[in-house]
């Protein structure tokens, strides 16, 4: 199996092929409100914003994805609405946005009091962080569509005109603040479940870099919500914010056309480097599929980066150079 490098695209998820099916998808999309609710950013951003007076009111949504199928296999299903929750905060976040409220969509193939009050739990812890209310949502009982669950959330966001960050500030030479990621957050498992799957261990085997937990378990590890950007933003100058999610470094590309140079990025998770030896994956596949400890990035003048980095527990990484991504010696973007 290690004689064969591992990819995304080949355990079932292209991005290049899922960012035409997007195209395809929104291309008619072209209809407009006018006035008040209408909106302020066009698709294709972490999250979209609509006119509110004073304000501007931002949407996001998302979904755990296939991490429940080993929170499946785990029986431990109290992480994965935390996940949820995450997921879209984060996006909010990422335009500058405060996170107000959540309805969430549980679909499932049959119902279970357990499970359900773990969903609940998850749910609940997420919406604390994010100091946020959960104010409605839809549960569906589908047997002839879900095997096992399926858990997305939508969530509103307010954030002033004047403080929208979208990215048209950033300039070169700007500093690469990066904060760091938990775990694998909720991006990429088609390929580490394939990793899993072509590997000697199971999900309840000990982790080999730390015994004390096992594979599964540092699998479940809930994604890190980054409530502490607020705090920048009120601080700093902030030009531009980045969720790394799918696609891994390459989402970068909705901030700016320019380059990021990442000199001294932030050392990968040990679950990172367990994935990548058990699945042979070299290091531009999982740059491009994961977020290799780096969960948010920040972009502001240098003389603020310590500031900011000190701020969110993060440190400087790079900076905004003319075009391109690297990654040390690793050229991600030409």
């Amino acid at each position: 199996m290690k004689d064969k490098h591992l990819t995304y695209a080949e355990s079932g998820v292209d991005i290049e092929k899922e960012e035409v099916t997007i195209k395809a998808l929104t291309k008619g999309m072209d209809y407009r409100r006018e006035g008040l609710g209408a909106p302020l950013t066009g698709i294709g951003h972490y999250a979209g914003l609509i006119d509110f007076g004073e304000y501007a009111l931002a949407l996001a949504t998302d979904g755990v994805g296939s991490k429940v199928l080993i929170a499946n296999e785990m029986k431990c299903w109290n992480t994965v609405g935390i996940d949820c929750i995450a997921m879209n905060v984060n996006d909010l976040l990422a335009i500058g946005a405060e996170p107000i409220s959540f309805v969430d969509y549980l679909a499932l193939e049959k119902h279970d009091e357990d499970f359900a009050a773990q969903i609940g739990e998850g749910l609940r812890k997420g919406a604390e962080i994010s100091r946020m209310s959960i104010v409605g949502g839809e549960t569906a009982t589908l047997p002839d569509i879900i095997n096992g669950f399926d858990l997305a959330g939508t969530c509103l966001g307010m954030v002033r005109k004047e403080n929208i960050i979208t990215g048209e500030k950033v300039q070169l030479g700007d500093a690469i603040v990066g904060i760091p990621a938990d775990s694998v957050h909720s991006n990429g498992y088609t390929l580490v479940r394939n990793i899993m799957e072509q590997s000697s261990y199971s999900y309840h085997d000990k982790f080999p870099y730390n015994e004390s937990t096992t594979i599964g378990d540092e699998l479940l590890i809930p994604t890190r919500i980054y409530m502490e950007v607020l705090d920048v933003i009120k601080e700093c100058d902030v030009h531009g914010l980045a969720h790394i999610t799918g696609s891994g470094l390459l989402k970068l590309k909705r901030v700016t056309s320019l380059g990021f140079d990442f000199y001294d990025p932030i050392e990968p998770n040990d679950i990172f480097k367990f994935l990548q030896e058990e699945g042979n994956v070299d290091d531009f596949e999982m740059y491009k599929t994961f977020n290799m400890g780096m969960g948010f990035v920040i972009i502001l003048p240098q003389d603020q980066a310590e500031k900011a980095a000190s701020m969110t527990g993060g440190k400087i990484v790079g900076r905004i150079t003319e075009k391109g991504i690297k990654v040390g010696n690793l050229v991600m973007v030409e």
